[in-house]
């Protein structure tokens, strides 16, 4: 006999992984973008940037480019150590396929 599990979306789950905790404030922080390079990525990632220079023109918003790009990179262990070598105070990560 086989044993089908199935969840239901609409209730609660455990969390057993919490986020990293959010910033206070963006003014004066270092902000790095990851993108795994993936739908429309090349636009909206340079919009958040730009809406982020326009709102807060104190943060240090790293290039796109800074990071390598695409699914692979972007889970490496080279990539969180690129990261944590610049010193960012936050990751915007995206797009979601």
């Amino acid at each position: 006999m086989i044993t089908l599990e199935f969840y239901d979306p609409s209730g609660n789950t455990e969390i057993t992984q919490q986020h990293a905790s959010r910033l206070n404030a963006l003014a004066g922080k270092r902000i790095g973008f990851l993108s795994n390079d993936q739908w429309q990525a090349y636009r909206t990632l340079p919009l958040i940037k730009t809406l982020l220079e326009e709102d807060f023109p104190t943060c240090d918003l790293l290039p796109l480019e800074t990071f390598p790009q695409g699914i692979r990179p972007m889970s490496s262990e080279t990539t969180a150590n690129m990261v944590k070598d610049r010193g960012v105070d936050a990751v915007i990560i995206g797009n979601a396929a």
